[in-house]
């Protein structure tokens, strides 16, 4: 080194990666940049994070929470962008980005590409299927409007509901028809006015205008709360030419206010005058049909003038047989009352209840007899019982016993010894009296003499 050589200055890596921020922010304070939206992540913080990439090459990008929920669109791989920003340099991992303030589809709006993305959702869920469509009532008693009180919309459905039907009531509920916070208040009237079961049909709509003064006709809010109003709707947003998705959504679309008017409210003079032409044809009809009701009752009375006398010879005949009926009927009443006194009298005099009552006499004295009978014989059987014990107890064993006499055995077979000779001297022997026993030993066996 040199003894005039300045030293180097050494720089760290966070020096160095602000250097290189500071440069890059102030060489480029905004860049457009057009390019294909890849690896796309949406964290819970809000922000999104994507990489924009060319067949060349990349770039990483963020746009912040504050600016993606102004996003009137989803942002998906795959599309092409166009955006706006400022060029930096994320400090951590020392990679260069593009902090976006403005992000739009290439070659189609934002406002188109998010009405596109909300229509094919809503019409996968079914709320643009037309089987869910109602029909308009024919006379309504109430129409409710949904609409600016401060446009030429609500003065032309006014007028048109006053000349059509004079009388039909009309429910006005003022909502902003544009602008931010518009939808909101929209989806709340058309909630409001369904819950209050004060309305038979609805007009929800506003008068012409740019795509993005009838954006609020597209908002989600108020697609899905017309689709779950309790009443029919009638979609009336713009011109002829203007489409929005509450059209899709109504149980109607008109092309403009005034024709939604006509759609849900009948001409009271036409109705009049056709009640009137029914009111004729039906007071024709009526004679006609009395014409031939009477012609039918001459010939229906001429008939029955022709039938009447045999129905009449008929019923004579009818009342002669009656009279005849009658006194037969009377007759064997009399007879068969007859005979019932004959059996009556001859059950009398047949009936057992007077030799019931002399038998009766008797039974006392036949249960006297019995009685004498029974005993007797009861005494006679305890003589005889009592005999019979006498003879037994004579004969019994135990009497003997008990005279003093016993009964010898062998021990131990138990054979009962009647003759001394049954036994040897000093063979023991069992001798049984009337209490107890004896065991002995033979001393002597002495035959009779």
């Amino acid at each position: 080194m040199r003894p005039d050589a300045q030293p180097q200055r050494i720089l760290t890596v966070s020096e160095l990666t602000l250097l290189v921020r500071d440069r890059l922010e102030q060489g480029f304070p905004e860049v457009w940049i057009e390019g294909e939206v890849s690896t796309l992540r949406s964290p819970a913080s809000g922000h999104l994070y994507c990489t924009l990439k060319d067949a060349q090459c990349q770039i990483r990008t963020v746009l912040f929470r504050s600016q993606a929920q102004r996003l009137r669109f989803a942002l998906r791989e795959g599309l092409q962008v166009v955006v706006r920003g400022r060029l930096t340099v994320y400090e951590p991992r020392g990679e260069y980005q593009v902090v976006l303030d403005y992000l739009e589809p290439k070659g189609v709006g934002a406002l188109q590409l998010a009405l596109e993305q909300l229509k094919e959702k809503l019409a996968r869920e079914g709320l643009f299927d037309e089987s869910r469509k109602r029909p308009l009532p024919f006379l309504p008693r109430r129409v409710g409007l949904v609409t600016s009180l401060s446009g030429a919309a609500i003065r032309d459905m006014l007028v048109v509901l006053g000349r059509r039907c004079p009388s039909l009531d009309v429910l006005i509920c003022p909502v902003p028809v544009q602008g931010e916070g518009a939808a909101p208040k929209i989806a709340a009237a058309i909630r409001t006015l369904s819950a209050s079961g004060q309305v038979d049909v609805m007009i929800v709509g506003r008068g012409g205008g740019s795509m993005e003064d009838l954006w609020c006709f597209n908002e989600e809010v108020v697609v899905r709360a017309i689709a779950a109003s309790r009443v029919p709707v009638v979609s009336a947003v713009g011109h002829e030419i203007d489409v929005t998705l509450a059209d899709f959504a109504a149980d109607y679309r008109a092309p403009t206010p005034s024709a939604a008017a006509e759609a849900v409210a009948p001409v009271l003079a036409d109705l009049v005058r056709a009640v009137a032409d029914f009111r004729v044809r039906l007071e024709r009809v009526m004679e006609t049909r009395l014409v031939l009701i009477r012609n039918h009752v001459d010939a229906a009375r001429q008939v029955v003038s022709r039938l009447l006398l045999p129905v009449q010879r008929q019923a004579q005949r009818l009342d002669d047989l009656s009279n005849r009926l009658g006194r037969s009927f009377q007759a064997l009443l009399a007879k068969l009352g007859r005979r019932w006194l004959t059996v009556h009298h001859g059950l009398g005099l047949a009936s057992p209840v007077g030799l019931v009552r002399a038998t009766l006499v008797l039974v006392p004295q036949y249960m006297k007899r019995l009685e004498q009978r029974v005993c007797s014989r009861l005494a006679l059987r305890r003589q005889t019982v009592t005999s019979l014990v006498g003879a037994l107890d004579g004969l019994s064993p135990l009497a003997i016993l008990a005279r003093g006499y016993s009964i010898v055995q062998t021990v131990p077979e138990g054979t009962v010894i009647r003759r001394a000779d049954q036994v040897a001297v000093g063979d023991e022997v069992s001798a049984k009296l009337a209490s107890g026993r004896l065991r002995c030993v033979v001393r002597e066996a002495l035959p009779d003499s």
